[in-house]
Formats: structure tokens, C-alpha cells, sequence
């Protein structure tokens, strides 16, 4: 991430109290709680090896359809209407069969064709992800923090963010705050940032800062558990977002967790959006916020926009 080259893997832990260490870490959660981190021992400023990729073939499969994803979204308006929620981000899964050794090669492909402020790779046991995440989820550096939730997606062009954009950024924007509020001290959580627009590969978003100073002696498990999952990945109030998510979805797993590394009172860690990784299938996710006003239609196509540009680039038909 971001220049960082880590090998030398030295250690494998599900315990965020690893992290205490003091080593260099990197981390991967899933949207459901369940923490990775592998410990590496040689860590430099280098660009990322060239690997080359070989465009996979065949079709894609979705968790939803176009129908089964606007029937999705009209049940959290109902939701909203009801009062138990009021924005949830609404996601699918994409899949294929292919038999890759691993995804160094896309990776290498996104950082040339598509490249991303937290774009980064995470190989270890059990792990294989190629991220294009354009959002960060946890900047830290000593006591300081920061967040910076994306609401809004357009194409690139889009000169202003409709009402619908804007208020939801507004509400995330909240959660984090409140989110914040439980690790940080009294006073000192700021909006440094409120909804500006931010043009990445092929798409358009709307992104605000969260600033805070934590308390003293807060640890990383502290903070794991706090705030995740993220917030604008789930949506508000969390708690009511997330039981509607697991009522429609299952299981998310990497995807719309944490990813990044952490490094004693340093991180950086991304929320896992736009990212690939391989299991028994190779999977990538997408998902779009619904609130009241939205357009069932529209948010459809959103996953569309957000998952069109990185397939193409892994292969196969959309």
C-alpha cells in the first residue's frame, strides 16, 4: 500500500492484542468481525513487483439479478418507512470458477490501468486479495486519527451531487462521529472536510474527513471492535443496518471490512471496497447506499458502474 513493500512473513494471529507489538502488520477483517494479521519482518519503500495477468474468460455470476437487487432495495425503504433504519448500504456479490495461482498479476494491472489512493496487496495463508479501495477507513499516526467516508458515486463528469448524495454523506458522516466519539477524547472529534468531490478512474465521489485524538491507552482491539464494521458500508443506526445486511445478504466476508497495515501507533488501513479475492472462486463486490429517495433503477446501476471498469480489467463477461 501506497509504496510499501512487506515480506518476510513471520507470524499469523486472529487477535487484534498483536498488535501491540510494535511490528509491522498487515490486516484483514471481514464486514463480520473475524481478524487476520500477518506479521512480516522486512518492510521498504519499493514498487510492487510486475506481474503479468492473463485476462480470465467466461461469465460472471451475481447474488442478485437486476430484479432480486430492486426487490433489495424497495425492502430497506419499507424499513426506513417503518423507522428501524434510515440508510443502508445495500451490497451483491459477483463471481466466477477460475483456477489462478494468485492475483499478483491483476494487481499489478490495477495499480497501471486503475489506480487507487489505498490500492493494495495481501497475500498470506488463507488470503488473497487485490484491492482498488478508493476510501480510507483508519489514518493513523500517534494519538491521532482520521476517517473519510465516500458517499455519492457519479460518472466522471458530474459536475454536483444530487440531495439524495449529499444527505447520505451527511448521515455517515454522523455515525463516524458518534463512532469516533467512543475512542476518542471528549471535545476533540472535527469535521475538518465536509463533502467534497474527489475524481478517481472512471468515477466521481463524494468523501468527507473525521478527525479525532484517541483517549489514552486505547488499544487496537479497542478500536476494531468500535468501529467495525465500517460505517459507511453498513449503514445508520449500524446496528439496524447490519441486521437488515445479514437478513438479505449473508455472509460479505473480506469484502467491506478493513484492509491496511498497522505499525505500533501508525496505520493506515482502507475500507475494503473494489476488491478481489480468491477462495474456491474468484469474487468481487459491489453495492450501492439506499435511502429514502432512492431510485431503485438507479442504484442498480451503481453497482454496474462501480464493478464494470475492474472486472473488465480482471476479464470475463459482466
Amino acid at each position: 500500500m501506497n509504496g510499501r513493500l512487506a515480506t518476510g512473513l513471520s507470524e499469523f494471529s486472529n487477535d487484534p492484542a498483536c498488535l501491540d507489538d510494535g511490528g509491522f502488520w498487515a490486516v484483514s477483517t471481514t464486514f463480520e468481525g473475524e481478524f487476520r494479521a500477518a506479521k512480516f519482518d522486512h518492510v521498504i519503500e519499493a514498487p510492487f513487483p510486475q506481474t503479468p495477468w492473463e485476462k480470465i474468460s467466461g461469465s460472471w455470476s451475481s447474488s442478485f439479478n437486476e430484479n432480486q437487487y430492486i426487490t433489495y432495495v424497495k425492502k430497506v425503504q419499507e424499513h426506513i418507512a417503518e423507522g428501524w433504519v434510515y440508510q443502508v448500504n445495500a451490497c451483491r456479490e459477483i463471481s466466477i470458477d477460475v483456477e489462478v495461482e494468485n492475483l499478483r498479476g491483476l494487481f499489478s494491472l490495477i495499480l497501471e490501468k486503475n489506480p487507487a489512493p489505498w490500492a493494495c496487496y495481501f497475500q498470506a495463508p488463507v488470503i488473497d486479495i487485490a484491492s482498488a479501495s478508493p476510501e480510507l477507513f483508519l489514518k493513523r499516526e500517534g494519538n491521532r486519527i482520521r476517517t473519510s467516508p465516500i458517499k455519492g458515486t457519479a460518472p466522471v463528469g458530474t459536475i454536483d451531487f444530487g440531495v439524495k448524495d449529499k444527505a447520505e454523506n451527511v448521515m455517515i458522516v454522523d455515525l463516524m462521529r458518534n463512532d469516533l466519539g467512543q475512542i476518542c477524547k471528549s471535545g476533540s472529534v472535527t469535521v475538518p472536510r465536509l463533502l467534497s468531490t474527489e475524481v478517481h478512474p472512471g468515477l466521481v465521489h463524494l468523501v468527507s474527513d473525521i478527525e479525532g485524538e484517541l483517549k489514552e491507552g486505547t488499544s487496537w482491539s479497542e478500536i476494531f471492535k468500535l468501529l467495525s464494521p465500517p460505517g459507511s458500508i453498513s449503514g445508520a443506526p449500524k446496528s439496524s443496518a447490519v441486521s437488515v445486511i445479514e437478513e438479505n445478504e449473508g455472509k460479505r466476508g473480506p469484502y467491506c471490512g478493513a484492509l491496511g497495515w498497522v505499525q505500533g501507533d501508525q496505520s493506515e488501513l482502507s475500507v475494503a471496497i473494489r476488491i478481489f479475492f480468491k477462495d474456491d472462486k474468484l469474487r468481487f463486490g459491489t453495492g450501492a447506499g439506499i435511502t429514502w429517495a432512492s431510485v431503485a433503477d438507479d442504484e442498480w446501476e451503481e453497482t454496474q458502474l462501480k464493478a464494470r471498469r475492474l472486472v473488465s480489467l480482471a476479464g470475463g463477461v459482466l
